[in-house]
């Protein structure tokens, strides 16, 4: 009889452990969100902020560069703290650290604080992000369950800026810009109830952190990301940004000779010369390139060269994070245990790459219909299937130990990406119209089309980089389908 209770029972055990794993999902991937949104929505807030904090132009920037310079110097040393201190643990004062932090920005009666709190949401987000990803790969270990999940994923972070877009837009017009970051704490909250469903770990606390190689991750990322955000206003040839860069690579290179001879690196070095994950993030990085940076120039010509509201806007970016919804959650969640990841990957790049070049035929007379909205689904669907398995095989094989700092590469490569491609596109953009103005005269009238004729320039440099790095990735990426 107690035999007979024993095998009803084991059933129902691997049932109600495969429900939590589904719940898990939600809450990992709503703090994912979060960390997603904060990158676009306060970008629509930027201007309302500006003017009510009294900010100049010449500062305005810092409210943007502060989140991306601590969350992108700070993402290496999160994800080794992750794995010392527990991924449980560390997602969870990554989540209400970010949450403190957003509220604090909420309510700022300054600048000053503004920048403060937005300095924290990056150093507590560069936390979260790579707690989140690596809880993801130890509780999704069957093949088919971690397509699906990492579908979601995946669609979560290539479509999470564009989301961020719409609901900055909402929030921003209806109630005010100060509820761009307030909106992250309820959001922390719900999120924070994983802590019933999430797997627990003890970390490995007795292990030694690797302090130099921290000093030199994070003062060379920093320098890296900081030169980007710096090419913007300053231009990629100036003294200032090619110091940073050059400075940046110097400090990294130093880095990867530090962690060949340590004994207990941050990076240990077998995370990225494996040739799998150096892959993912390699796709990550790329297509976060073209994806912020697209984001960015789209936002513009659409609110200034078409005149469309800040919810206009963020309504006309629906089709685009429909689409990633659809590719990422509908279609690569299903051939993702059937098909090597470049099989993906490859034609993802080159989808997204035929929508970035059919925004070149825009200028300020083309409608939504037959401009906007068709390169969006094309740029949705490519970077569905482009993100769901490089999220997924950015921690393939890795071991427990390391599960913390390989997902921390990929977020790293995720926010270096999106920095260069914002800084990058920015800057081939802002030079095509100055060229367009010098050569037509500075007439006023002019300035829109001048403006669009930068924006089509900066959407055909991101088209090319997309449809190289797909051939370049074709060929690295040699990894066979998965095993059933």
């Amino acid at each position: 009889m107690e035999q007979r209770s024993a095998d009803v029972s084991e059933p129902r055990a691997v049932e109600e452990r495969g429900r939590r794993r589904w719940v898990a999902l939600v809450f990992i991937c709503l703090a994912q969100l979060m960390i997603v949104l904060d990158a676009t929505i306060v970008n629509i807030a930027l201007p309302s902020a500006q003017r009510d904090l009294g900010v100049s132009d010449a500062d305005r920037q810092w409210i943007i560069t502060a989140y991306t310079l601590a969350f992108g110097g700070l993402l290496l040393l999160g994800g080794r703290i992750a794995d010392h201190a527990g991924r449980r643990r560390a997602f969870l004062v990554g989540l209400f650290g970010f949450a403190g932090a957003s509220a604090l920005g909420g309510a700022a009666p300054g600048f000053g604080v503004l920048l403060a709190a937005r300095a924290c949401q990056g150093a507590f987000g560069a936390l979260l992000a790579p707690a989140a990803l690596s809880l993801l790969a130890v509780t999704f270990t069957r093949p088919d369950e971690r397509a699906r999940a990492f579908g979601v994923f995946g669609a979560i972070a290539a479509g999470g800026g564009a989301i961020g877009l719409i609901l900055g837009g909402l929030l921003t017009e209806y109630l005010d810009w100060r509820w761009c970051l307030y909106v992250n704490v309820p959001i922390a909250v719900l999120s924070a109830f994983g802590w019933y469903v999430l797997p627990a770990d003890r970390g490995s606390a007795r292990a030694r952190l690797d302090v130099p190689g921290a000093v030199l991750a994070v003062c060379g990322l920093v320098a890296f990301v900081y030169g980007c955000s710096r090419a913007e206003t300053d231009g990629w040839g100036s003294g200032p940004v090619v110091g940073l860069l050059a400075g940046g690579v110097v400090l990294l290179a130093v880095f990867a000779v530090v962690e060949s001879r340590v004994a207990h690196p941050l990076l240990p070095l077998r995370v990225v010369w494996d040739r799998t994950r150096g892959s993912a993030y390699f796709g990550v990085a790329v297509a976060m390139i073209a994806m912020f940076g697209t984001l960015l120039l789209l936002t513009y010509h659409l609110q200034v060269v078409e005149g469309y509201s800040p919810v206009r806007t963020g309504v006309a970016f629906l089709p685009l994070t429909a689409a990633v919804l659809v590719s990422a959650g509908g279609v690569a969640s299903r051939l993702l245990p059937r098909v090597p990841p470049r099989a993906l990957m490859a034609p993802g790049l080159l989808l997204a790459a035929a929508g970035l070049a059919w925004l070149v035929r825009l200028d300020a007379g083309t409608s939504y219909a037959s401009g906007v909205l068709p390169a969006q689904i094309l740029v949705g669907l490519g970077m569905g299937v482009v993100m769901a398995p490089a999220m997924n095989y950015a921690t393939h094989e890795v071991g427990a130990r390391d599960s913390g700092v390989a997902s921390a590469t990929a977020n790293t490569a995720q926010q270096v990406g999106g920095s260069i491609g914002v800084a990058l596109l920015n800057t081939i953009a802002t030079s095509a119209t100055s060229g367009y103005l010098r050569a037509h005269g500075r007439d006023p009238r002019l300035l829109t089309a001048g403006l669009a004729h930068g924006f089509t320039h900066g959407f055909l440099a991101a088209a090319v980089i997309l449809a190289v790095s797909a051939v370049i990735l074709a060929v690295l990426m040699n990894t066979p389908r998965p095993k059933a």
